[in-house]
């Protein structure tokens, strides 16, 4: 069973992370979330746990635990929504604000606006 360990000190380390599951049962996979650009830790991670009851019990012990000082939120993951979450990096932008505006904005511009003209 897949859990999320959300609030984890940026400091934290793959070993750290083990040294708190160990007591639960054997760690299958522990994946610390880093940002793509500077690789740092995003502060989250995903923690495996080979049986159910198991990861049910290091929830009711860890979440809101702390760890150096961070509350912990431990709960079990969740599948990633479709089409959604995170940023989109593509395509152009929408809307095209202001009052009065028509058309559309974008991100070559475009659509006309009176907003402003007398």
């Amino acid at each position: 069973m897949k859990l999320y360990v959300g609030n984890l000190p940026f400091s934290a380390t793959r070993e750290d992370i083990e040294e708190v599951f160990e007591p639960y049962g054997p760690i299958e996979d522990i994946h610390i979330v880093t940002d793509r650009e500077t690789q740092r830790p995003r502060g989250f991670a995903f923690v495996t746990l080979g049986e159910k009851s198991q990861a049910i019990k290091a929830v009711e012990a860890l979440h809101e635990s702390e760890m150096e000082g961070r509350k912990l939120v431990v709960n079990e993951a969740r599948p990633r929504e479709e089409g959604g979450g995170g940023r989109s990096f593509g395509g152009g932008g929408g809307g095209g604000g202001g009052r009065k505006s028509f058309g559309g904005g974008g991100h070559r511009g475009g659509g006309r606006s009176d907003y402003g003209r007398r």
